[in-house]
């Protein structure tokens, strides 16, 4: 519901105008002159200020100056009985929307409302589709034929127009906002706003006042009244990334948001109500957080009520392919070049590599790549110099096994290596099977009831299940 502010030191004409909105469905509020007025703009953030010019001691101009001041993205409309030319282009050159003289028609005044405050509504959607204009999402926005990612898929399909919150995980890299973005857009609040916020990147009081705004002096360097994005997705959905990263104070504030559908600006005395779904996403193992203390149980659930696991690129080798092609079309368009292609060992070695940043180190890849590319077929030879893998050090890998094969002058420790040496021989048996677990655990000779043992000590996810019953 907008909020609208009447301000005029008459008082049949603040009733006559406080009917007339609330009767069109409007919040309105009153003041009496203009001090009132301003002190009530530094409380709340208003849709619309409609305020008298010639007012006692404070007129409407000082007014105006004030709320531009402390609100710029309220909406200024000025009325008055002793309309002149320099005070209506004085108005709006302070940034009033518009200038009415009395008397007037009620219809006039209804329409003028509406026409402003579908300009500020206007004014918010573009903000907000500048952000979105590059990565508007959709499913044939989602590139994957294999059937973990078909399966992800349907899902996002089915919850698409539920009002239920979603939780999503998956490791860094797979496109968790890609899926978020894609329940957002498939729902019936795919025309309303998709407000993103990544809450590992910022510091928790900066969070807060991103998330939930703040009023004028709430901090230092608070000048202006500032809605949060809560408030600005209002009807829409807000995705809030790395949740599993936010403070336990954080996660308080989170919990009665969504819990309550309401909050308070950081500075703030009253509470604002939201209608927004929420989509969380995590690379976090959160369950295992709950029970370590460091995740609250109750804040888990309420995000918890549909679950969305993405694979990891190296459980969907089949989709590799398909996502080369897309992003050597993407970045040759970029680059306005002809897209090349990839020779069969090129693509040999695409669907050997480990892919720890999955999709997004794909991504980069190709971009590097097709950067620097000056033949139409990009060879192994291409690839290799860009791939990432992980580093070697001389201790670790100072014999041919890749073990320390002496005691150092300091000592060493051993459990600790014999740990690292045991999660390694792990992985690389996964990779080496296609992360087939009953394959990988025979060519460690070990049973399968032995071999998950290892895998959940290690906290390694992923892989095929299999029926072996070892």
């Amino acid at each position: 519901m907008e909020k609208i502010l009447v301000v005029d030191d008459e008082r049949s004409m603040r009733d006559v105008l406080s009917i007339m909105l609330k009767r069109a469905g409007y919040d309105v509020t009153l003041a009496s002159d203009g001090s009132e007025a301003i002190v009530q703009v530094g409380k709340e953030i208003f849709d619309l200020v409609i305020t008298d010019l010639k007012m006692p001691k404070v007129g409407g101009l000082e007014v105006l100056k004030s709320v531009k001041e402390i609100s710029p993205d309220t909406v200024v409309l000025l009325i008055t009985a002793f309309a002149s030319s320099d005070s209506a282009v004085e108005a709006m050159k302070l940034g009033a929307y518009d200038y009415l003289s009395k008397p007037f028609q009620v219809d006039e005044v209804q329409l003028i409302v509406r026409n402003a405050l579908e300009r500020r509504r206007l004014s918010t959607e573009n903000t907000l589709l500048k952000r979105e204009i590059a990565s508007q999402s959709s499913l044939a926005n989602i590139i994957g034929q294999s059937e973990p990612m078909q399966k992800v898929l349907e899902v996002v399909l089915k919850v698409a127009d539920s009002k239920s919150n979603v939780l999503i995980f998956g490791e860094s890299g797979t496109g968790k906002e890609l899926i978020a973005r894609a329940i957002h857009y498939n729902s019936i609040r795919s025309r309303l706003p998709f407000v993103t916020v990544n809450c590992s990147a910022l510091p928790e009081p900066l969070l807060e006042s991103e998330l939930f705004g703040h009023m004028r002096g709430a901090f230092t360097g608070a000048i202006a009244n500032k809605a949060g994005l809560f408030e600005v997705a209002d009807g829409g959905s807000i995705f809030l990334d790395e949740i599993g990263d936010t403070s336990p104070a954080m996660q308080v504030k989170l919990l009665r948001v969504i819990q309550e559908r309401e909050f308070r600006r950081v500075g703030g005395t009253r509470d604002v109500k939201v209608d927004v779904r929420v989509i969380a996403a995590t690379n976090r193992n959160l369950a295992k957080a709950v029970a370590d203390g460091s995740f609250r149980e109750d804040l888990y659930y309420r995000l918890d009520v549909i679950p969305i696991t993405l694979p990891p690129l190296r459980l969907r080798p089949n989709d590799i392919p398909l996502l080369a092609k897309h992003f050597l079309d993407q970045f040759a368009k970029a680059n306005g070049k002809p897209a090349p292609t990839l020779s069969a060992d090129a693509m040999r070695v695409l669907l050997v590599h480990e892919w720890k940043g999955n999709v997004r180190e794909l991504e980069n890849l190709i971009e590097r790549v097709v950067a620097f590319s000056t033949t139409p077929l990009i060879e192994e030879r291409d690839i290799e110099g860009w791939l990432h893998r992980p580093a070697t050090s001389a201790p670790s890998h100072a014999s041919a096994q890749g073990y320390p094969t002496d005691l150092p002058p300091d000592g060493l420790d051993l459990e600790k290596l014999i740990n690292s040496i045991e999660k390694d021989l792990l992985l690389k048996a996964l990779e080496r099977s296609r992360w087939v677990k009953k394959k990988a655990a025979r060519l460690l000779q070990l049973n399968t009831r032995s071999f998950r043992y290892r895998l959940e000590k290690y906290e390694i996810k992923g892989g095929t299940d299999d029926s072996d019953n070892e």
